[in-house]
Order: structure tokens, then C-alpha cells, then sequence
């Protein structure tokens, strides 16, 4: 049951970064972050925005599918935005595994001729971040607040809590 509740804490901090990504891009969106409903493909001008969809390479790639990609083809870049919330203790850790994603930011250069970046954002479960967060934070559209990323991270958290006590009682 946990499993679900991990998930849609996940989906809920990329939900807020899609926001905020769609918003500075002139891509329509709602007034709130929190009744956003991403789009798997959302276009503007020269700039898309893929949310959760695989990419697909010449070459196998096991990392194919991060959470949020932007293509910008006027200015020839491709970030990759790839989203955990690890255990406190296993923040640091988490951060250096989301190297998984060079081979399909080397395959993304090779055949959409773009710079690829591989962006990652990892907030503990308890809201503890890395020292890089905001850093990575500002290379990515839109305004980004990391309180509130925090703030979304704890609320999913507690809300898994209360869902797991409440069936053990």
C-alpha cells in the first residue's frame, strides 16, 4: 500500500516543478500548482516539454524514461529533470545515482544534435536537501521555490504515515 503513497508523493513535487516550468514558458497551465495536471507533451513555440514519457534511442539505453525532459530547439539544449525522495540518510547517494541518465544524454546528443544536462532534484523524505539543490534548481525554467518543494515532500510523507497507522490499527 506504501508503494502508491511513495508514488503520488513523487508525482506530486514533478506536478509543482511541470507548474512552474509551463508557467515561465507561456505554456498554459491553471492559477494553482496543485490542480496542474501535467500533460505528456506540452509545446510552445520552440520549446517542449515531455512529462514521464521514454525516450526512444538507436542504441538500448536502461534509463530511458526521466520525469520531466525540455527541449528547447531554438537555443539546441535538452535538460533532463529526473525527481527522487530517498530516505534522509540516503540523500547524498541518491544524488550521485541519477548519473544513470549520461548514456541517454549521450544518445539524446548524438540524434537530436542538442547539449543534453541531466538535472537532479532529491529531496530527503523529512525535506533535508543537498547542498547542489539550488543550485541545480536554477538552471531549470521558471521559478522554483525549494521551501515549497520541501513543504510538498513533508506533506506527502505524513500523509503515507497517517495511511500506513491507520491499517495497523
Amino acid at each position: 500500500m506504501a508503494k502508491n503513497e511513495y508514488l503520488m508523493r513523487h508525482d506530486k513535487v514533478c506536478t509543482h516543478l511541470h507548474y512552474s516550468i509551463c508557467k515561465a514558458l507561456g505554456i498554459e497551465t491553471t492559477d494553482k500548482w496543485y490542480t496542474h495536471m501535467p500533460k505528456p507533451v506540452c509545446e510552445e513555440g520552440d520549446v517542449t516539454v515531455l512529462w514521464n514519457q521514454a525516450v526512444r534511442t538507436d542504441r538500448e539505453v536502461t534509463a530511458n524514461r526521466p520525469d520531466i525532459i525540455i527541449k528547447n530547439k531554438k537555443e539546441k539544449t535538452c535538460t533532463l529533470l529526473d525527481v527522487a525522495i530517498p530516505a534522509d540518510r540516503n540523500v547524498v547517494q541518491k544524488e550521485a545515482e541519477k548519473k544513470k541518465y549520461k548514456s541517454l544524454c549521450t544518445e539524446i546528443q548524438r540524434m537530436w544534435n542538442l547539449k543534453c544536462t541531466i538535472v537532479p532534484v532529491i529531496i530527503g523524505a523529512t525535506g533535508i536537501v543537498t547542498r547542489s539543490l539550488r543550485k541545480n534548481v536554477e538552471t531549470v525554467p521558471g521559478k522554483h521555490s525549494i521551501d515549497s518543494l520541501q513543504k510538498t515532500t513533508i506533506l506527502g510523507t505524513s500523509h503515507t504515515i497517517r495511511k500506513v497507522l491507520q491499517c495497523e490499527t
